[in-house]
Order: C-alpha cells, then structure tokens, then sequence
C-alpha cells in the first residue's frame, strides 16, 4: 500500500514534540503561552505582563497598621522570532512520519532549540546571587550545598523544582568528584551509565553546552569606585571614582557594596552571607569625571520597605568591590527554581494564500510551520517559526555557580 502523504499539522505536531524533548535549560523554566493571539497572531514586539504577588511587612500587638497594597509586574517582551527554512521534495513528504522526523524534523529542531536555551541562560545577568570562585571549575559537595543554602536564604521553595544547569567542564568534574559518596546505589548506576548527575544535592542536574561565558569589563584599572550620594535606594546607584570614559562595567557583572548586607526577604533578618551581592544590569561607562550611574538587580531597599533586601542603605563613599579579574571571561552556570525565569510564546499568524499552514501548542511552546509548492522543481518550500521572548520574574529564586 502507497504511503500517506504527510500533512502539515502532523509535520508540526511531530516537530514541536521533538522541540520540547530537546529543551534543557528551557525545560526546567516556566513557560506561558499566550491564547489571547490565537485568533489575530503575534508579532515582534507584543508584551505579556506577569503580575508578582505582594509582600507586606505586618504588625505586632492590637494597632491596626494598614499597609499600601503594591502589586508588582514584570513585562515578557516577545523580541525574538527565530526559525528554520527548508525545501522537502514530493517523495521526501510520502516518507514514514518516523524516517522524515530523523531526516528532517531532528536536525531543524535541534537548531532552534539551541537558541532558545541560549537565549534563557543569558538571563544570568539579571540574576545578583552567586557562588563559587572565579577560574575555578566547581568541584565539591559543599559548592553545590552552598548554592542551595544561597536560594533558600531568598525564601525559594524547597521543593522539586530546583535545577542545576552545568556546562560539559563543571559536570565531568562533579561527577567524578562526587561519584559514590553519599549516594543511593541507583544513582551511582546512573552516574556511571549514562555520566550524569541526575538528582543529587537538592537539585535536578541538566547539562546544557549553552552555558554562557560572562566576559568582565575594565572595572579595576585606575579605579577606586566609591557610591557618590548616602542613603540611595532603588534600581540605580550614583557612583564616582571611575577610571574616566572608560567601559567599567558589563551587565552581567557582580558588585557588594561595603556594610550593606543581605537579609531574608520574609522574616528580614541576616542571611549569614555577608554582604548582599548586585548584578549590573546594563553596560556602563564612566563619564570625563569617573562618574558612573549602575542600574542593577535586586534594588536596594531597607529592612522598612516592602520589598527589604538589605539591613541599611549605602553609606556615602562606601567602597564598591568587584567579583573576578577585569576584561576575563567565566562560565556561568545556573541554580534556579522554576518560577524565577518565564518563556513567553504566541500564536503567529496563519496566512493566507499558501499551499498549507499550521499553528500549534505544546506544554507552552506555539510554533508555526508554513509550506508552498515550488511546481518547477517539484518542491514544498517549508518555513517553521517559534516566537518568543523570555524574562526574569523572581532573580531572588536564581543563584549562578560561576566557573
């Protein structure tokens, strides 16, 4: 019997499928899916707003103390519309649909779930949290408990849902350092046959080659960074002592801030950390002067507001330290629970005119795919599209390992 000629909703189906099987970073991270574009379609630029919960500080004793009800939102800006372009002939498209989908449908797949967890595990730089020493490729039980110990500090749920994305150097050596000790026999079966972690140390371990490298800007040449201002607050610091009209900081990069300490964001009392640690979140070059606004992540709010990350705001002069060697590149790789990071899709528009389209929605992911008959060389020329966008909703439930 002839074979069936294959359809597009079932080339879509079978190709979103394999998409998500193929997710690492990504398939530990929250994703939502936008059904308000079903009918019209996205486009490059549309915004899904996610509301966060509010946080109140609460009373002691009889007095009512009614606090003003502050409900936060993050924006997911759908920024990236990435895809596949291919040519199947009339006979390839009569293929079984398990010969096409090894053929075709892996290799495209592969390629665009690639970007989509590079894409993720670049939202390393709004995230403020981060252990281990840089240069040094993470070797121990302790590090790993460490960085568990850091997320719980921040009140992350201490649940299922906390994952470990290492690059191929940092989970050779764990693996090796760590096999066997401690360990179920069923993991060590594990950790032998296939050379991953799985779950150990509080975390589900996922290795990922999209850990990103973080390079360091020029921040300690002729430098002696002080904050310019007492008392500041918020999402920027005014700063001075900059080398002059210099790159001195990459978004991404680390600063503490002298006798400005991280506290627990429910009960507000010391971590026991230490000092609290700031991701800068844009690139920053210092003006004539060596003066310097940073916008970083989390902002700094005293032990009175809402929101407290920190025991007492900055004091005027307050020395700025810098984590890593300037100008030198570290991997980063990444502790989170689900709900700190957010992959946002949408539906693209089905259009009209074309031999055959379809759009469809996998636990999260829409993805299109859109097909036309090339009658002189007996070709479906195939587009397969994924728009999305990702953002970080909660950096305090996010802790980097640093490599």
């Amino acid at each position: 019997m002839a074979n069936q000629q294959l359809t597009i909703d079932m080339i879509t189906r079978e190709a979103l499928r394999i998409l998500v099987n193929m997710l690492s970073f990504t398939k530990h991270a929250n994703r939502e899916y936008d059904k308000s574009f079903a009918v019209s379609g996205a486009k490059i630029g549309d915004t899904l707003r996610i509301r966060k919960p509010s946080r109140y500080i609460g009373r002691s004793g009889n007095t009512l103390s009614t606090e003003d009800h502050v409900e936060k939102s993050t924006e997911l800006v759908l920024d990236t519309l990435f895809g596949v372009d291919a040519e199947w002939t009339s006979k390839e498209m009569t293929l079984e649909m398990d010969d096409f989908a090894q053929r075709h449908l892996l290799p495209a797949m592969a390629t665009i779930a690639n970007k989509i967890d590079y894409d993720g595990l670049g939202q390393y730089k709004n995230v403020g949290n981060q252990v281990g020493t840089p240069g040094t490729t993470p070797a121990t039980s302790l590090i790993v408990l460490q960085v568990g110990q850091r997320l719980s500090e921040e009140a992350c749920p201490k649940d299922q849902l906390r994952t470990l994305v290492v690059n191929p150097d940092t989970e050779a050596t764990i693996v090796d350092a760590l096999k066997g000790i401690f360990n179920p026999a069923g993991t060590i079966s594990e950790q032998f046959t296939t050379g991953n972690m799985g779950r150990a140390l509080g975390f589900k371990w996922s290795m990922d080659q999209n850990v990103r490298q973080h390079t360091t800007g020029t921040h300690t040449t002729s430098s002696t960074p002080l904050v310019n201002g007492a008392s500041q607050s918020g999402e920027s610091l005014i700063t001075d002592g900059w080398q002059a009209s210099t790159a001195v900081l990459k978004a991404g990069d680390i600063i503490t801030i002298a006798d400005v300490n991280a506290i627990n964001p429910q009960n507000r009392d010391l971590t026991g950390s230490g000092v609290r640690q700031f991701t800068v979140t844009e690139d920053v070059t210092s003006d004539g002067a060596g003066n310097a606004t940073l916008s970083i992540a989390p902002p700094i709010f005293a032990d009175t507001h809402q929101f407290a990350t920190v025991d007492n705001l900055p004091a005027n002069d307050a020395a700025l330290t810098m984590t890593g060697t300037e100008d030198t590149a570290y991997p980063i790789n990444m502790a989170f629970h689900r709900d700190a990071f957010v992959l946002g899709t949408a539906d693209l528009i089905v259009p009209e005119g074309t031999h055959s389209a379809h759009v469809e929605n996998h636990e999260g992911i829409s993805m299109r795919i859109v097909q036309d008959f090339d009658i002189v060389n007996n070709k479906f020329i195939t587009r397969i599209d994924v728009l999305y966008g990702w953002a970080t909703v909660y950096q305090e439930l996010a802790c980097r390992l640093i490599g």
